[in-house]
């Protein structure tokens, strides 16, 4: 039955080849890759807070 049939994975969204997309599409794989990168952003700040807190509490 097609129910049972694994889904594929979805396309890796950087370095995928593009040419066969539409604009509409390439529009929501920029809007993804924004969110993203958002994403990363505040990890990033969290980790960096983490660590500046961490070499505070240690230096003498």
């Amino acid at each position: 039955m097609e129910e049972d049939r694994p889904v594929p994975p979805p396309e890796p969204l950087a370095g995928a080849d593009l040419s066969r997309l539409s604009v509409a599409e390439i529009e929501v794989r920029i809007g993804m890759l924004k969110a993203e990168i958002v994403r990363l952003e505040e990890a990033l700040a969290r980790k960096r807070a983490s660590l500046d807190a961490a070499n505070a509490a240690f230096r003498l």
